[in-house]
């Protein structure tokens, strides 16, 4: 018992000085209960890199399902991430006699997301060749497929974040909101490794394994994610309790002092750094000669650069850093890093391409935690979840939206470049890329004069609560 007493004790003094995000746990959050609740986002680390990863790679190279069906199939959970807004909204306002806001509609995403899984292997035998039916079959069902994963997640991830809002108190909530992008990272990377060394030896009946498997996976992690986690509440769930319409809740949400200004401010970061995605890899094996190992490797580096971000952002705004400040600062690093890979080519220098892949993690985790953080504290009373759901959808949409038009700037870029429109001195392969990082560039400026009078707001403010200057914001506006 002794020695049981000594162990505890231990784990106490050693978890908020070395575990990452330790410190995030209060009275009435303690460690072990976040932790359990952020086990939701590495089921969806784990349908997302499925869906954006192996299926997509599956898809078009074994099963020679057209690049264009593919890419249509993971839009659509991207295109219908509006439906987080009415998603947030609809648990803020959810009438239960059980006296649950969130579970119901984290628990319908969960089983939203197991039956889309489940489709997913009858799908696929049939685009194999392997099952009864036309091809169209296959391709109709990997669709519909697809189209319940992505709900299934959206739903998940609005009401799960929106329980962690209401149970985190409001100073612990920086801590929190990193923890769980730490989480979604990590789900992630185990979800690409586990994936990779199960197929390593392709066959089609592993892979329908793999996806049985991913589906029990998200099922049972859910479930231990929701076991009592929220307290029941039947006066807030009453059916005789006074509903808020979604417009007029939409409407006093836009009402709020620069509640749009917010989300403009996350849909031009979030393409900013978003819209090099699918180019970073393809630049270093085309135009600095990487082997493929070695933009491998850069993904590592992407997420090492990420995960410092979430632990600074944290580190920060828990000791009384201001959430747009630090978005601003993640967006300085992105200008930075997007530079440094622009004249990695010209100086033919690998090591300042990794050293501006890591840096565009560092800026971009900066910017999310950032501003995840303020999305929280646009919640009032209790109406987290359309809040949330506003920041969710916008980051969904600017994301896919900028990854659709990065891939075709920089295909049209190169072919007026190769076709001598352009001159002679940009007929070069690098130039299409280069193209893509300059509107980043330009789009990270552009969110500075999206954040400049939040952070301005919020330096007054900080004034007249402690009766002195801090002098102007940096960020202009």
């Amino acid at each position: 018992m002794r020695a049981n007493d000594t162990l505890a004790k231990f784990w106490v003094w050693l978890g908020p000085r070395f575990l990452p995000f330790a410190d995030a746990a209060t009275d009435e959050l303690p460690l072990g209960r976040l932790l359990r609740l952020s086990l939701f986002q590495i089921s969806a680390g784990i349908a997302v890199v499925l869906l954006t990863g192996t299926l997509n790679r599956v898809m078009i190279v074994e099963l020679n399902v057209p690049a264009w069906l593919v890419a249509s199939m993971i839009a659509v959970p991207l295109l219908i991430a509006p439906v987080r807004v009415v998603i947030g909204h609809r648990s803020d306002t959810h009438r239960s006699f059980l006296g649950w806001r969130r579970v119901p509609y984290i628990w319908m995403g969960t089983m939203l997301q197991f039956g889309g899984l489940a489709i997913m292997p009858f799908a696929l035998l049939v685009l194999s060749g392997t099952g009864e039916g036309p091809v169209v079959y296959g391709q109709i069902g990997a669709a519909l497929a697809f189209l319940l994963v992505g709900v299934g997640l959206h739903m998940a991830q609005t009401a799960g974040l929106a329980l962690a809002t209401d149970l985190a108190p409001d100073a612990a909530r920086p801590r929190v909101v990193a923890l769980l992008y730490v989480m979604l990272l990590v789900g992630m990377m185990i979800s690409a490794i586990a994936f990779g060394l199960l197929l390593a030896d392709f066959a089609y009946i592993t892979l329908i394994q793999v996806i049985q498997g991913a589906a029990l996976a998200t099922m049972v992690l859910n479930m231990v994610a929701l076991w009592k986690q929220e307290p029941r509440n039947p006066k807030l769930t009453a059916h005789d309790r006074p509903r808020v319409k979604f417009a007029v809740a939409w409407r006093e949400f836009k009402t709020q002092p620069k509640a749009l200004r917010l989300l403009v401010a996350v849909g031009l970061g979030t393409a900013a750094f978003g819209m090099q995605d699918i180019l970073l890899e393809p630049y270093g094996g085309q135009i600095l000669d990487l082997s493929v190992s070695a933009t491998t490797v850069l993904t590592a580096m992407l997420a090492a650069g990420m995960l410092a971000g979430f632990a600074l952002a944290g580190y920060s705004l828990t000791r009384g850093g201001d959430t747009y400040r630090l978005a601003a600062y993640g967006t300085l690093t992105g200008v930075a890093a997007f530079s440094a890979v622009i004249f990695a080519a010209p100086l033919n220098s690998a090591l300042l391409f990794r050293i501006g892949t890591t840096l565009i993690g560092l800026g971009g985790g900066l910017f999310a935690v950032g501003m995840l953080t303020a999305a929280m504290s646009f919640a009032r009373d209790g109406q987290s979840g359309i809040a949330l759901g506003a920041w969710g959808a916008v980051q969904a949409a600017a994301t896919g939206g900028a990854i659709a038009i990065g891939g075709f700037v920089r295909d049209a870029v190169s072919k007026l470049a190769s076709a001598g429109f352009l001159g002679p001195a940009m007929d070069s392969p690098s130039v299409g890329y280069s193209f893509v990082y300059h509107l980043e560039i330009l789009l990270l400026f552009a969110t500075l004069v999206a954040l400049g009078p939040l952070v301005r707001r919020r330096t007054d403010e900080i004034e007249k609560q402690q009766g002195t200057k801090f002098g102007l914001a940096e960020i202009p506006g």
